[in-house]
């Protein structure tokens, strides 16, 4: 059965990508989420097996793959809780965003090609979960990147597309060069590649020290911080984050499969994995710990600034995986893959709900030009506030939460349970960055759901107002319209610099008539359904599942040993005082409160705040300056040492010495020969003479 599971997205990716010219769009689309869906159906029996505590971790063996020396490498997929865990979320999460296209890319001519790379982007996420080895989890690893390259630039005739496709490559290749030195390290240390003899061999390890680059470091620290660097690249963290929120260029299904089931969590899993591996070594933990609270505070910092609703999302995803890592970090490695299976739910119903957004909006994604869409698409707004509770963490103590409230707190508890100085700064990012996911978070839904309609300035608006009146405007728009990158000189209406017609503006009434030719509207069925699953998954999933992952005898009842569970941490963080589970609950209401002062009560709160403290908000716009800081470092220096080689090697030695030198000679000398070649008979004998002479004076020379 597992078998079917992982191998049947790759037979439809097969036949859709090869054959979907021939067989057409519906057979395609069809083929492929069907498959899906088959694979989805047979995943939940076996989560729910572990679940009630009659399975075991088991391994199939496929095929011998690699034999060389002392390397052996069969092709196995193994499944045990973690396994089935992540087999739950990624066939989940990719049946609906299968069938979620069918509506949103229904005029896209390229359909069949789509499917297929979701369908390749699936088996390779499967391959990386079932993974019995190293060397197989770093074919899925690969798997997942080159799938996410080819769907970034799904609209490859777009310069900014296939930018941000080439930037997510080059960036995780950087990641996946520390992985691979991890690999082959473990490999060097341990004498195999399979993960259950290195996970049972890691203790033993613990103490010993290696040489590396001239110096002998301790072993595991060194094993877990090669690993984790490739984390960092897959999981979008601090330093290696950069491609995140470019890769909003591909349509927004992708968004929603690479950030809610697919590539981003594959770093998760990986330390949670191995975690093992990485409890030999309190360096590597602390080292993972404060990497993730950084990457939560940075993300949710920059998500406050945004105006595009699917970028406000994005740095989201960032931050919730900073919340993971540094979860991992304190040991809490249950209430890691609590966060990454609920955070699956609300966020691919969040990217799926700004999709529906965008397609009733005319693809514009710019949150300045939305406003009072709530009473026109009730259903999306129903949806994406239901997200938007999620991964706020609403709820009331021992009563019910929504999905975030019982995963991001158990984190939040384990961090301050921990007892450790990176675990008690991870609590406190960890709260300060919940305060700031509650503010961007509901910021969004009161500029996108609530106030007046500021439409009008939409250009995408404004021409689809003239289509509906047949002015027949020669217009091109598709799903994947440039996003509205902000620089130095482009500042957010809603923030004060421009101007954005408000309720409270004079303006607002000819915004409201300019836009009476244009009425959003709610999105197809196919597009529909699977908003409405994923905001059961966003209200149930964490009050239904809290117990098996996180709960007092979870690590002898559902994990079972797929990770390495601290029981003493859990019940300690069962354990803490009141004010730390109130804490979250306090900064969310905060959070929420002061979104609602600065775009419902007081719309002129955001224009004051950036026109006092206009540097800390060009800060946050610029992201930290991350990518202008790469930029001068890397890209400015790698293009001039380009040029120079180009001009001056290249064209100023190697073709003026080489083949346009060698050429001016071969025509320098034929032009002379060509001067000889008279045709008179006088020039010949000259010459002859001339010969002879010259031989006659070296004959008596000599």
């Amino acid at each position: 059965m597992i078998q079917l599971l992982v191998f049947l997205p790759l037979l439809a990716a097969i036949v859709a990508g090869l054959g979907g010219r021939i067989i057409g769009n519906v057979p395609a689309k069809a083929v492929t989420t069907a498959s899906l869906f088959i694979s989805c159906a047979l995943a939940w029996p076996i989560f729910l097996g572990y679940l009630s505590g009659s399975s075991e971790a088991q391994v199939a063996h496929v095929l011998t793959w690699i034999v060389s020396g002392d390397l052996k490498v069969d092709w196995a997929l193994r499944v045990d809780t973690l396994t089935a865990v992540m087999l739950v979320v990624v066939t989940t999460v990719s049946a609906l965003v299968h069938l979620y296209s069918w509506g949103y890319m229904a005029e896209d001519p390229s359909q069949p090609r789509f499917f297929a790379y979701l369908s390749l982007f699936t088996f390779a996420m499967l391959m990386l979960v079932t993974s019995d080895n190293l060397v197989q989890m770093f074919f899925g690893w690969e798997g997942v990147g080159l799938a996410s390259y080819l769907l970034i630039g799904f609209w490859y005739h777009k310069p900014s597309a296939n930018a941000a496709a080439i930037k997510a490559f080059v960036v995780n290749r950087v990641g996946d060069f520390g992985f691979s030195l991890g690999i082959f390290g473990t490999f060097l240390v341990f004498g195999t590649v399979s993960i259950p003899a290195i996970l049972e061999a890691a203790p033993g390890m613990a103490g010993s020290t290696i040489g590396f680059l001239g110096y002998r470091v301790d072993t595991m620290t060194l094993l877990c911080l090669l690993l984790f660097v490739g984390a960092m690249g897959k999981s979008a963290q601090l330093g290696l984050h950069t491609w995140l929120p470019d890769a909003m260029e591909g349509p927004t299904p992708v968004s929603a499969l690479i950030h809610a089931a697919t590539m981003v969590t594959a770093g998760v899993f990986m330390v949670c994995r191995l975690s093992p591996m990485f409890e030999t070594s309190h360096a590597a933990l602390t080292v993972v710990t404060y990497v993730g609270a950084a990457t939560a505070l940075f993300a949710a910092t920059v998500g406050t600034t945004q105006t595009d609703i699917k970028r406000v999302i994005a740095y989201s995803t960032c931050s919730q995986l900073g919340y993971m890592f540094f979860a991992a970090g304190v040991g809490a490695y249950g209430a890691a893959m609590f966060h990454l299976f609920t955070h699956a739910f609300f966020k691919a119903l969040l990217f799926l709900g700004a999709g529906s957004v965008i397609h009733a909006m005319h693809h514009e994604q710019d949150m300045r030009f939305y406003g009072g869409l709530r009473k026109s698409i009730p259903w999306t707004f129903a949806a994406m506030t239901a997200g938007t509770l999620a991964i706020t963490g609403v709820g009331i103590i021992d009563v019910f939460g929504f999905a975030g409230f019982y995963s991001k707190d158990a984190i939040i508890e384990s961090a301050y349970a921990s007892a450790t100085q990176a675990g008690g700064i991870a609590f406190f990012v960890g709260i300060f960055a919940a305060l700031l996911t509650s503010f961007y978070s509901w910021r969004l839904v009161f500029l996108t759901f609530f106030g007046t309609p500021r439409w009008a300035a939409s250009e995408h608006i404004q021409h689809a107002v003239h289509d509906a009146h047949g002015h027949g405007h020669d217009h091109d728009h598709d799903h994947g319209h440039a996003q509205h990158q902000q620089d130095a000189d482009h500042v957010a209406p809603d923030e004060g610099a421009g101007h954005e017609p408000t309720a409270h503006d004079p303006g607002a009434e000819d915004v409201v008539h300019g836009t009476a030719g244009y009425h959003p509207h709610e999105s197809p069925i196919p597009m529909m359904i699977p908003l409405g699953v994923l905001s059961l998954g966003a209200i149930f999933a964490g009050f239904v599942f809290a117990g098996a992952f996180v709960g007092a005898d979870a690590g002898e009842h559902f994990w079972k040993g797929a990770i390495a569970f601290n029981e003493h941490l859990v019940h300690a963080s069962h354990e803490v005082p009141l004010w730390v589970k109130l804490s979250p609950g306090i900064v969310m209401l905060i959070g929420l409160l002061t979104a609602w002062m600065a775009y419902i009560r007081d719309p002129s709160i955001p224009g004051r705040f950036t026109a006092t403290f206009r540097g800390l908000y060009s800060f946050l716009l610029h992201k930290w300056y991350w990518d202008e800081l790469y930029d001068f470092v890397f890209v400015k220096p790698a293009f001039a040492i380009g040029r120079f080689l180009w001009k001056r090697g290249d064209q100023g030695t190697i073709d003026r010495f080489g083949p346009d030198g060698i050429s001016w000679v071969v025509s320098a000398t034929g032009a002379a020969a060509r001067r000889l070649q008279s045709g008179y008979v006088y020039t010949y004998a000259l010459v002859m003479l001339l010969g002879l002479a010259g031989l006659a004076t070296w004959a008596m020379v000599r």
